[in-house]
């Protein structure tokens, strides 16, 4: 009547069933969770430089120069559906020939079980900050944001922003000095 395969198949099908009941429960309870904690960001230091740019024709580009503290307790978002965090500080502005630049100056994983309290004292760009031109220069409008994907074991990928960010005035005149 009912062979071995056809009773694991319909075996392997129910727990197939439950399993996928189960994870859509793990995400439907922690789906409309507000993701969002007060991020407090400083900066201590703006330099910019005017630079070869090797990427394109042989013009060149602003570069800028950023060290910041950031200070925030990530705790709130961390529940038993968050695997880790993905944070990353980007900087937003407008130039002449770009209505929106965003650039990603500085990353971090955070996962479960480390510490989720972030206190960061004098950290440089991770990245460079290059303009596309010299859209840097008295640029008087730049917001750095700090935001992060939530990874969760089951579910979506949200995006979030978190609520604090700094607008900052980039220098008028281009730094000569071969440090930073």
């Amino acid at each position: 009547m009912n062979t071995v395969l056809s009773r694991a198949n319909s075996l392997f099908a129910f727990s197939l069933s439950v399993m996928a009941a189960l994870t859509f429960g793990c995400f439907i309870t922690t789906a409309f969770k507000d993701r969002r904690v007060p991020v407090d960001i400083h900066v201590s230091k703006v330099m910019l430089k005017n630079v070869d740019d090797f990427t394109g024709p042989r013009e060149r580009s602003d570069l800028g120069f950023i060290t910041f503290d950031l200070s925030a307790d990530l705790q709130p978002i961390f529940d038993w559906n968050v695997k880790q965090l993905f944070l990353y500080l980007s900087a937003e502005y407008a130039t002449k020939s770009n209505s929106l630049n965003q650039v990603v100056l500085w990353d971090k994983i955070v996962l479960r079980g480390e510490n989720t309290k972030l206190n960061l004292r004098d950290m440089k760009s991770k990245y460079f900050f290059f303009d596309d031109g010299n859209g840097l220069r008295a640029n008087k409008n730049i917001t750095l944001t700090l935001s992060w994907n939530v990874v969760p074991n089951a579910g979506i990928l949200p995006l979030v922003a978190g609520s604090g960010h700094v607008s900052l005035p980039f220098p008028d005149a281009y730094e000569t000095t071969k440090s930073y």
